[in-house]
């Protein structure tokens, strides 16, 4: 049975969709089945890993409103064993079109009952937001995994999200763990980026990864050319960090 982890953070521009495309393609390479959900409407993920996003007729906009199975939804990509679920500009519209339906919050866990066991993960890139969308996604996890990156407002809306997360397994999905923390966009030379670590690693001790994912350009450049970090460059420090993150999250399920 597959284990479905989220993404997530409302912040933008913590790493949450760079995370999603190479942990999902490091999950990949090492042999495990992956299936990429992308529930963000600026449709990066996708890209990310090579989708032509202006011509995504079924993904993830009508699997939420379970007018396509995720079956109709599936792409395979270029990066090994993973597939995707790709989102359109479309999705902007799903919050407003499920604030009358019944259970919402459940869509996007109805929809995946059908897959779950066809994959060994399912990675959710959630929106920059704690919309109906990020709900959805939490209601449908396993678990969560929050990428905070190591700048001077890393842990503002920290809080935040903590109590959505907690509300959450309080409402809707008691069975949702939070996964870990990610440390991202670490660059050992700055003083401010070791003070972040020892922060977060204080405050939150076993629940941060020991994987911290280093500031690397050629995880900046990868998207551009439609392909994770494993495809564009398997050499660079970026796909070490998340090899070592997706051993580190195998072995935590083992």
């Amino acid at each position: 049975m597959g284990k479905i982890i989220a993404i997530a953070n409302q912040k933008g521009g913590v790493g949450k969709t760079t995370t999603s495309v190479n942990l999902a393609a490091s999950l990949g390479v090492l042999e495990k089945k992956v299936l990429l959900i992308d529930a963000d409407p600026q449709a990066n993920a996708s890209s990310g890993l090579g989708i032509d996003v202006e011509n995504v007729e079924v993904g993830s906009y009508q699997v939420i409103e379970h007018s396509s199975t995720p079956k109709e939804a599936i792409i395979t990509c270029s990066a090994p064993n993973v597939d995707i679920i790709p989102a359109h500009i479309d999705l902007v519209a799903i919050e407003i079109e499920l604030v009358d339906k019944e259970n919402r919050e459940y869509m996007l866990k109805k929809a995946l009952e059908s897959i779950k066991d066809d994959y060994d993960y399912i990675i959710i890139d959630c929106a920059p937001s704690l919309g109906l969308l990020t709900l959805n996604a939490l209601t449908a996890a396993d678990s969560v995994i929050i990428p905070i990156q190591c700048e001077y407002f890393a842990l503002e809306g920290l809080g935040k999200l903590l109590n959505t997360i907690k509300s959450v397994q309080k409402i809707h999905n008691p069975e949702l763990d939070i996964e870990g923390l990610l440390l991202t966009m670490y660059d050992s030379r700055l003083r401010l980026s070791n003070q972040v670590v020892e922060e977060v690693q204080k405050h939150f001790n076993d629940m941060v990864f020991e994987t911290v994912i280093q500031r690397n350009i050629k995880l900046s450049e990868a998207p551009s050319f439609g392909e994770s970090i494993i495809n564009y460059d398997a050499t660079s420090k970026g796909a070490s960090n998340y090899l070592s993150l997706a051993e580190e999250i195998i072995n935590k399920n083992k």
